[in-house]
């Protein structure tokens, strides 16, 4: 579990960071600070914001840090699967050229939040389950 927990926070350290790097980064030079209007995709592909990267390192710290502790990795990637179910939702119900899509987020954004929610917390529920069985025999 703590294994799982700190994979899927490097994870997030690393997209943080590419989402930083032009070239990795297409319309670098049209990234905002927040908000629709940030141009910037990283990979072509998911819109990306100084925000949005920052949280993306935000999230992969936290979850360097969760790891530590099974109960803390657990939270992690079940609580964490829970907010990027939210955000998926949130990204649906939102007009993507609105200004409440200040992190931004795109139809591919939404669509990576909900494997992402759901991703992590199946994580979450099956290494707790390997971790409580292993302790058991």
């Amino acid at each position: 579990m703590q294994l799982a927990a700190s994979a899927v926070g490097v994870v997030f350290l690393l997209v943080g960071v590419l989402g930083f790097i032009p070239g990795i980064t297409t319309g670098y030079d049209d990234m905002t600070v927040l908000g629709h209007h940030s141009g910037a995709m990283l990979l072509g592909l998911f819109a990306v914001s100084v925000l949005h990267n920052v949280v993306h390192l935000l999230f992969g710290v936290a979850g360097m840090v969760l790891a530590r502790t099974p109960a803390g990795a657990r939270g992690f990637l079940i609580w964490g699967g829970v907010t990027y179910l939210v955000l998926f939702l949130y990204g649906l119900l939102i007009d993507e050229a609105g200004p409440a899509n200040f992190v931004p987020v795109n139809a591919a954004d939404n669509v990576l939040h909900l494997l992402l929610g759901a991703g992590m917390i199946g994580l979450g529920v099956i290494t707790s389950r390997a971790a409580a069985t292993t302790r058991v025999h």
